[in-house]
């Protein structure tokens, strides 16, 4: 374990001069907020993975990452940006549950980077936060990620640096249950991304403009009312705006609407579709023209399946969902909340003409919020146990001037939220702003207090609370953040961290 750096002191939230100083330091340096600097005595100390074991009958599953620029064809746009090898999303990586990953990752960028495994439970040291689990990965130099996957279900990596995210480093990570049936008759992984870079501005730009012009013409979400405490949704709407930019471009498995990815299948034939949210900026709104679906799994855990229409999916969250198709050819559409545009793949069991872009999908209109609505398994839920520990969670900001923040301060000057391991602990989640707000969690999964559903990643409507339960049985430092990679970097983040 690394030796930790003093506790910052709470303070206000940064003036503008401040936060503009910061953008600044974004060009520079390509670190801030959740990716702060670190001096070579601190990235000496840090640790590195260390060898782990299988589970009884698991494997050692080995893969190899190499970052870099690339040149991709998003279906019509051409675009130059980074990514894992030369797609969009990289490339699948596959696992079952209780085996060992060992990832060699090679860092050809002209930056430094990591690697982030979004939502699984592995070990602190390969955690890929810069300044808190590791030496960033220097530009032509490579690093080793090692950890178990202890949890089946579907998930993701990207970098932890910068704005990184928001280009094309990211890519799905599925982890196979050894004892489910498969009661399905195929299964795909979608992956949803709203797309900036290479179209005239790099995601430094967008967050340079952002600081510089006070979040833009998106509105004041400046948080200055009282919202309720619940155990489940409390206060204001039940979802809000959760984004700041408007994208050119809203993509499905790195396509945009006008070339779609097409899936094929019989009529008949039932699904499984495997559905994450990469995007940095964008909660979308998903729906099969002409079917319902059916909700199995949100995170990787098990639900009491639920039949819907359609269903929201915040950035970073991962649904899946089993669908029985019928017979011809139909949309798979993915709206973005509160901006114009759309993301579109196909369906295609049979004849017929495909539908355009900008087909109406009469189903998005039919979302819900399925926080309060979806039930955890038996086997999902957290043991009974009665949380020994309460710590506050307060999200505070505003977009003009754009600043952000948890318990009144922005990271680096917000204190961690201390500990003790062993027991249960109750994150009381207050967003005190009018935007919504999907709250992730590094290292753990969580319980909605009301109804138990495990997650990793949750929204937090706007002016309304959660109450998140998690056991502390992974000791470490542990990144706490909204996933708007914007917000996040404008200083929405914390730290969860062990005490000695």
């Amino acid at each position: 374990m690394a030796a930790r750096p003093p506790a910052p002191a709470r303070g206000p939230l940064p003036t503008r001069r401040s936060l503009v100083l910061g953008g600044l330091a974004v060009a520079a340096t390509g670190l801030t907020g959740c990716s702060a600097a670190i001096g070579p005595d601190r990235a000496a100390a840090l640790p590195v993975p260390t060898p782990q074991t299988p589970s009884p009958g698991g494997r050692v599953v080995t893969a190899r990452l190499t970052a870099r620029p690339a040149t991709i064809d998003l279906g019509g746009p051409v675009v130059r940006t980074w990514a894992y090898g030369d797609t969009v999303p990289g490339p699948l990586l596959r696992a079952t549950a209780g085996d060992v990953m060992r990832v060699a990752v090679e860092n050809r960028l002209p930056a430094e980077t990591t690697v982030h495994w979004h939502g699984i439970r592995l070990q602190n040291a390969a955690d890929g936060v810069p300044g808190v689990t590791q030496a960033p990965i220097a530009a032509g130099s490579a690093y080793d990620y090692e950890f178990r996957v202890p949890d089946p279900g579907t998930y993701f990596f990207h970098p932890h640096v910068g704005v990184q995210l928001d280009r094309g480093l990211y890519a799905p990570l599925v982890v196979d249950d050894p004892d489910e049936p498969g009661a399905y008759d195929d299964e795909w992984v979608v992956v949803l991304d709203d797309w900036v870079d290479g179209t005239g501005r790099t995601p430094d730009d967008v967050l340079a403009g952002l600081v510089a012009d006070g979040g833009g013409d998106r509105g004041d979400h400046m948080g200055m009312g009282m919202g309720g405490m619940d155990h489940g949704m409390g206060g204001g709407s039940e979802r809000g705006s959760a984004g700041d930019v408007d994208y050119p471009h809203y993509l499905v498995n790195g396509r945009v609407p006008a070339a779609p990815e097409t899936f094929r299948a019989r009529p008949g034939d039932r699904v499984r579709i495997r559905i994450v949210n990469a995007a940095a900026d964008t909660l979308f709104t998903v729906a099969l023209g002409g079917h319902r679906m059916t909700v199995t799994h949100t995170d990787g855990f098990p639900v009491e399946p639920l039949e819907v229409a359609a269903l929201p999916i915040a950035m970073g969250e991962r649904y899946d969902v089993v669908v029985t198709l019928g017979d011809g050819v139909f949309p798979l559409a993915a709206r973005p909340d509160s901006k114009s545009g759309e993301a579109l793949a196909l369906v295609r069991t049979g004849s017929g003409s495909a539908p355009s872009a900008g087909t109406t999908v009469p189903e998005l209109d039919r979302a819900e919020v399925l926080t309060t609505r979806l039930v955890p398994t038996e086997a999902a839920r957290l043991p009974e146990a009665r949380p020994e520990q309460t710590r506050p969670l307060t999200l505070n900001g505003s977009m003009s001037p754009f600043r952000w923040g948890i318990n009144g301060a922005p990271y680096g000057e917000n204190d961690s939220l201390r500990v003790d391991a062993g027991g249960r602990v109750r994150l009381e989640v207050m967003n005190m702003t009018t935007m919504s707000h999907p709250i992730h969690v590094h290292g753990h999964t969580f319980a909605v207090a009301r109804t138990g559903l495990r997650k990793d990643t949750v929204l937090v409507p706007p002016m309304g609370g959660l109450a998140l339960d998690l056991d502390t049985d992974n000791p470490g430092r542990w990144m706490t953040h909204c996933h708007n990679i914007y917000h996040a970097e404008a200083g929405m983040m914390t730290i969860l961290e062990y005490t000695p």
